[in-house]
């Protein structure tokens, strides 16, 4: 007999209709033979009811008795699907999050979980009965029975937290959609429906504004090896399943505030070339990128920042081995690009650095939490080891640095975060073996070890994503010594604002005798004014210049593994928004993600081009539920 936990959103129990449809469903599966948990929402849009009440009666209501307003919404949605169950002749209880054991952190409105008393749910099923339980919601402990939230994606992620707990078999997500769909179908109505994705990739896809999952949820899926499956509620198609790879050992306890950052690498067969001064203008990465992937040549990191005037700097990195054909194409076509130069302006520079490393921290623990990226910052800063190039994604943080620090960067990594040997990788420096997994790029060699049946995607995208939710935040000047961008995100952090793209500009200038860099990074809008504020009442002691911000932004995003050791996926990505004359503001790059900067009035047909550029549109339209 297996052990499922099912998790219904709130369109799926949004009237007595559908409710009785789910009761349905749950009674099949009880029937197959299976053991059932059932996480439910509230219903339909009843928790913005209870937020628009709050505000008609409070101007500022208090985060806890909010907590005690919205957590009566899933109350009312397991009482009437037990009600519903117990109708068809099934079994069923209903419980609270307190009356299960979700315990929390003592955060109001934002918590996370600590760890869950399963003793009651595994008594109430022995006996044969499905439990069903209020999702979204938690205590701070089993004494005080202070009732928490836990925000955006709650019950998503009080569904995959109690498969962990219970060590279910399955953990099934029942939505509005058939699936995890290539795009977005409200935007692109040709979205293909995916049988599969790895956990790595949903990751970035949840944190890009995928709603179909929250990130928590694949966190703990992706930590635990819980299967998880996204089905739809109104068919019996099979859905997609979120592939994990094997997970280290971890306990159950601070659940999901365990050690953020699980492995260390460090690649030390690296080198990097920047394009210096070139034009502000459609089509100018996509010549660029194209003739190197013609080339057949492979580039890992990439990033352009924005620039005073009309021109960017657009970096990347290679292996060394590839060093001088690619410095060959860089210089041959940087003349190229300034095929229409302002007279004014200064002319392109190719520069070159051939002994660097790239030392990187990964870990799916560290989504949401502002202070990570800061920490890795300050801890290679107290080393002694100077950050050339930041690229980030939500589950890695990677940093150019030079070869000679390689060593001293990750032995003070590993010590500042806790990482063990086994969770070391070096390459590049003699043994080029691997020292355990390898985090984003082992997801793909690791298809003996899966939690599923299911075979691992091998085509180069799998989706994109569109975010019109962020914000530009540019602090000009930046002094480039040693721990000064430690200091700029350690301010942001304790402030409790995420950073996502992180930019270091290619080119240092001189300032009062100082050497100065610009850092471009992009936050959520609804945090855009208080980092402003806070960077400027810092500038004066840490010497920093004009802090900028953009609210009208979007960023496009290409997701996908298989992009790993395949040339040219970013120059068809360029290239797509070129044809549309879509001007790239920003590149930021992992080895499974590439996020490029554009206008926001812009955004939507830049996700658009892309997908159709990738081949990703199926033959129908998907059909969303009401």
């Amino acid at each position: 007999m297996a052990l499922i936990v099912q998790k219904y959103g709130g369109t799926s129990v949004g009237s007595v209709e559908r409710i009785q449809a789910v009761a349905d469903r749950v009674l099949q599966t009880v029937k197959a033979g299976n053991a059932l948990v059932v996480v439910v929402s509230a219903m339909g849009k009843s928790t913005d009811a209870l937020v628009k009440l709050a505000h008609e009666v409070s101007a500022n209501p208090s985060r806890r008795e909010m907590d005690m307003l919205l957590s009566t919404g899933e109350q009312v949605t397991i009482a009437l699907l037990s009600m519903a169950l117990q109708e068809l002749g099934q079994p069923a209880i209903s419980l609270t999050g307190a009356q299960v054991g979700i315990v929390t952190e003592a955060e109001h409105t934002r918590a996370r979980i600590l760890h869950i008393q399963t003793s009651r749910i595994e008594k109430q099923l022995k006996i044969g009965k499905v439990v069903v339980v209020a999702g979204f919601q938690g205590i701070t402990s089993t004494e005080e029975l202070e009732i928490t939230t836990l925000g955006r994606g709650g019950s998503d992620t009080s569904a995959v937290a109690l498969a962990a707990a219970l060590r279910a078999d399955c953990c099934e997500i029942y939505t509005d959609v058939p699936g995890i769909l290539t795009t977005d179908p409200r935007l692109v109505p040709e979205a293909q429906l995916m049988t599969e994705i790895t956990c790595n990739e949903m990751l970035e896809l949840a944190s890009l504004g995928a709603k179909v999952l929250h990130p928590r949820a694949v966190e703990i899926a992706r930590n635990y090896g819980v299967p998880l499956v996204v089905r739809s509620s109104w068919t019996s198609d099979p859905g997609t399943w979120v592939v994990s790879p094997k997970p280290q050992p971890r306990p159950l306890v601070d659940l999901e505030i365990a050690r953020p950052v699980d492995g260390v690498e460090l690649d030390a067969d690296q080198a990097r070339i920047a394009l210096l001064r070139v034009p502000d203008r459609p089509g100018i990465a996509a010549r660029l990128f194209s003739e190197i992937a013609r080339q057949g040549l492979d580039v890992d990191l990439i990033v352009q920042s924005i620039h005073e005037g009309n021109s960017n700097d657009i970096a990347f990195t290679v292996t060394t081995s590839l060093l001088r054909q690619t410095e060959a194409v860089a210089a041959a076509i940087a003349p190229v690009l300034r095929s229409h130069p302002d007279p004014k302006s200064e002319e392109a520079e190719v520069m070159v650095q051939p002994h660097i490393a790239k030392v990187s921290i990964d870990g799916a623990g560290m989504i949401g939490r502002p202070g990570v990226a800061a920490q890795m910052f300050s801890t290679l800063a107290e080393a002694g080891v100077n950050i050339q190039m930041i690229s980030t994604s939500e589950v890695k943080v990677s940093c150019v640095i030079d070869a000679s620090d390689g060593d001293r960067a990750v032995a003070a990594l590993r010590s500042a975060f806790g990482v063990g040997d086994e969770r070391i990788e070096v390459k590049g420096q003699g043994d080029k073996g691997d020292k355990g997994d390898k985090g984003d790029k082992g997801d793909k060699g690791d298809e003996e070890e899966k939690t599923t049946n299911y075979q691992l995607p091998t085509p180069p995208v799998r989706g994109v994503a569109l975010d019109i939710n962020q914000a530009r935040l540019a602090i000009l000047q930046v002094p480039d010594r040693p721990g000064l961008a430690a200091r700029l995100f350690g301010l942001l952090a304790r402030e409790n604002i995420s950073v996502d793209t992180i930019i270091q500009s290619q080119r240092c200038r001189i300032a009062d005798g100082v050497p100065k860099r610009d850092i471009v990074c992009t936050v959520a809008q609804m945090d855009a004014a208080a980092a402003k504020q806070t960077l400027e009442q810092a500038a004066q002691e840490y010497g920093w210049g004009q802090v900028v911000v953009d609210t009208a932004i979007a960023k496009v995003s290409v997701v996908g593994a298989g992009m790993v050791g395949q040339p040219g996926v970013a120059a068809k990505m360029f290239a797509a928004l070129a044809r549309e004359q879509i001007n790239i503001q920003m590149i930021a790059t992992s080895e499974i993600k590439i996020s490029c900067v554009v206008a926001q009035e812009q955004g939507v047909a830049a996700l658009q081009a892309i997908h159709a550029a990738f081949g990703l549109s199926g033959s129908g339209a998907i059909q969303v539920s009401a």
